[in-house]
């Protein structure tokens, strides 16, 4: 069976470091993260944990599993309510690649799955699919990359 992947991608006009503290710094990502912070060192084999900045809620969590700096971020993630048993096996891949392109703009390409080789993937694939995939977090990055 193929992989089951949520993908898409953007041209941002920002160089390559302004799109990397987008996704990494939490003042950015609880604007386009619905309204959740990330908590983590950025560190491979750390946890990284999204919690509302209103409620302080888990909502998500996982492990950094990759990092360089401006071109690419790895993450697993699981949303904390799921009645899943939380084991690697139903963990989603996050990739974030960044493009630098050198002449002061990038390229954002983001993928998350394999759907089928996690507990209740099918529905959680259709959830996202449902949500608009990547296409709504990419437009608010892109905005906020792209403010003078």
């Amino acid at each position: 069976m193929s992989k089951l992947m949520v993908e898409d991608g953007t041209h941002i006009q920002a160089p390559a470091e302004r799109i990397w503290k987008i996704l990494t710094d939490s003042a950015y990502i609880q604007q386009y993260m619905f309204g959740c912070v990330a908590e983590s060192d950025w560190k491979p084999g750390s946890p990284l944990l999204w919690k509302g900045a209103a409620d302080g809620h888990l909502y998500v969590k996982g492990r950094v599993v990759a990092i360089e700096p401006w071109s690419r971020l790895e993450y697993t993630v699981i949303g904390a309510d799921m009645k899943l048993a939380d084991v690697p096996e139903n963990y989603l891949t996050i990739a974030c690649k960044i493009e630098d392109r050198r002449d002061g703009t990038a390229n954002l390409n983001l993928s998350m799955g394999d759907f089928n080789a996690v507990g209740e993937g099918k529905k959680r694939y259709e959830e996202a699919i449902a949500g608009g995939g990547w296409a709504p977090m990419l437009k608010k990055i892109k905005e906020l990359a792209e403010e003078k």
